[in-house]
């Protein structure tokens, strides 16, 4: 009996108009798009499995996919084959063969997440980062971030409605980095809670704005209560970077 090959899909989307990775009955999603796409080129309907949730309006440069085939395809031209017919806001980097025991979201190790603030106004990448008009104390900011890093229970900044199992979350790294007319915030896991960058970005940013004082920081860190916690950074300004496998 022949094995069905496991395929990988190296993934980037702009996440403006989805309403996420996954499959949903409210509108459309990424996950949907390429099962589509596969249906219209080989008129096979599969389940693709993601290495990252993706929330509504969060983009990807480093989404991964995997998927088990049973049609004969050529893989050297699978990616090519796919973003032809996929919409243009998605498109798919690569395709290549994986282990029969390889899966996008359980084999992953880490996940790398950026998000990006503007302090000036811009028009050009307006839905792909966080316009604030505040000056933002930086130095307050990367010291929250470093109070973050190793293990800790982050229900403080996830959502109420959430189907985690636990919130323990092992961050290996997290920093604020000045770049081109951006603020950048990029971040480093062993998993991630649902919407918890963008609660870590909005409580950070509110540190920084003076809003809420450094030493709460830790305070809300260990209040295990979301309420404590700022608002979510608006979706726009993240971007899943990479897997680690």
């Amino acid at each position: 009996m022949s094995v069905m090959p496991n395929i990988r899909l190296d993934i980037e989307y702009d996440g403006t108009k989805f309403v996420g990775w996954q499959f949903q009955k409210n509108g459309r999603s990424v996950q949907e798009e390429l099962e589509k796409a596969i249906h219209q080129l080989f008129q096979i309907e599969l389940r693709v499995h993601g290495g990252g949730r993706t929330d509504a309006g969060v983009h990807a440069r480093g989404q991964v996919a995997t998927m088990f085939m049973e049609k004969n395809i050529h893989i050297e031209r699978l990616a090519k084959q796919l973003t032809a017919v996929l919409p243009h806001d998605v498109v798919v980097k690569n395709a290549a063969l994986a282990s029969g025991d390889f899966h996008a979201r359980h084999s992953a190790k880490a996940r790398r997440y950026r998000y990006r603030i503007s302090s000036a106004p811009i028009a050009i990448e307006r839905n792909y980062c966080w316009q604030v008009r505040s000056n933002l104390d930086l130095a307050a900011m990367r010291e929250c971030a470093t109070e973050i890093l190793g293990e800790h229970d982050f229900q403080s900044f996830c959502k109420t409605i959430s189907e985690a199992d636990h919130y323990r979350c092992n961050v290996y790294s997290a920093q604020w980095i000045e770049a081109a007319r951006m603020l950048e915030f990029e971040i480093t896991a062993n998993r991630f809670l649902h919407g918890m960058v963008r609660a870590l970005v909005g409580t950070m940013v509110n540190v920084g704005r003076g809003h809420t004082p450094l030493q709460n920081f830790q305070f809300i860190l260990d209040a295990k209560d979301r309420a404590q916690a700022g608002m979510s950074a608006p979706a726009r300004g993240l971007f899943l970077e990479e897997i680690v496998y």
